[in-house]
């Protein structure tokens, strides 16, 4: 039950303070994100793309209080797309964003995450990429899907993400698989309650198979977020059995997790894109990482231990 304690972990101030000042916890955090700036991160795209697969590009940071931070990330987004289309990597790289970056929970944040994400989304569609609204905690997901579903209208490729644990998450699928829009599908990796989640393991892995069965046998693209064999084998049953070619789904695993199978993917024929995560507000994606698998956490204490 170690991952709702690292959840907790990942919203405190004190944590974050004690983790960030551990000599050890930059090269450990460096296997899940490769970079502070543009700068750092573009050559990995290039070479990600040069063997042959997809990358999705985060610029990380959540829990912002004022709007000119709100605005300086829609900033950032906007030069890394500048970056990508300087080397012509537009086609191989999208953009994945969270609206609490872009002010959603400022007052007015619906308005103003909208208003500052859509030039985001139009400046990725201008390049021939599309940009994808992450799903966070339960309480942001009306807006989340509002905000959706108002940029599709203008920009028919937006995607979004749903997670499996939540119960509402089924309706959900339904509603965006009949909409024929790209969803990606995860576990979900943050504390919920009891009242909107399932808390169980085993629980949350068969919702995931539903979800999946609904988003194959729809008219949408699923995007299949998870790195495990056991939901990357059903994928490719139900895709099967819903006639899709290979073209018409894609894997996405997170850039510094088995890195070999995204290579096997890639070289079977199917799409793999790399999640990929750059900047300094790192905290917060690092803690859900360890959240997410017990193995991540044994790689960040063995590190530690080894380095004291």
């Amino acid at each position: 039950m170690l991952g709702p304690v690292i959840l907790a972990a990942s919203r405190s101030d004190k944590m974050r303070r004690l983790v960030s000042a551990a000599p050890v916890t930059k090269p450990v955090v460096n296997r899940f994100i490769p970079g502070e700036t543009v700068d750092q991160v573009i050559p990995i795209v290039a070479d990600l793309t040069a063997k042959g697969l997809e990358v999705t590009l985060d610029v990380v940071g959540e829990d912002i209080t004022t709007r000119e931070q709100a605005a300086a990330a829609r900033d950032a987004y906007l030069e890394l797309i500048d970056r990508l289309e300087d080397l012509g990597l537009g086609t191989k790289a999208e953009m994945s964003v969270k609206l609490s970056m872009f002010g959603q929970s400022l007052e007015g944040g619906h308005e103003l995450a909208l208003a500052n994400v859509r030039p985001v989304v139009e400046a990725a569609a201008a390049i021939g990429t599309t940009v994808t609204l992450d799903a966070e905690d339960h309480t942001t997901l009306d807006s989340m899907f509002a905000i959706h579903e108002e940029l599709r209208k203008d920009f028919p490729r937006t995607g979004c993400v749903i997670q499996a644990y939540l119960f509402r998450t089924e309706d959900d699928a339904r509603r965006l698989a009949a909409n024929g829009s790209r969803v990606r599908i995860v576990k979900g990796a943050y504390k919920e309650p009891a009242s909107v989640a399932y808390q169980d393991k085993a629980e949350i892995d068969k919702a995931y198979v539903r979800i999946l069965k609904i988003l194959m046998e729809g008219e949408g693209y699923p995007m299949i977020g998870s790195h495990d064999p056991r939901l990357i084998a059903v994928t490719q049953e139900l895709a099967r059995r819903a006639g899709r070619k290979m073209d018409e789904y894609e894997f996405q695993m997170l850039y510094g997790i088995r890195s070999d199978e995204h290579l096997r993917l890639a070289a079977e024929g199917h799409r793999m894109r790399v999640y990929t995560a750059y900047g300094t507000d790192w905290y917060g994606y690092f803690m859900r990482r360890l959240a997410e698998k017990p193995a991540n956490l044994l790689f960040f204490v063995r590190s530690m231990i080894t380095k004291n």
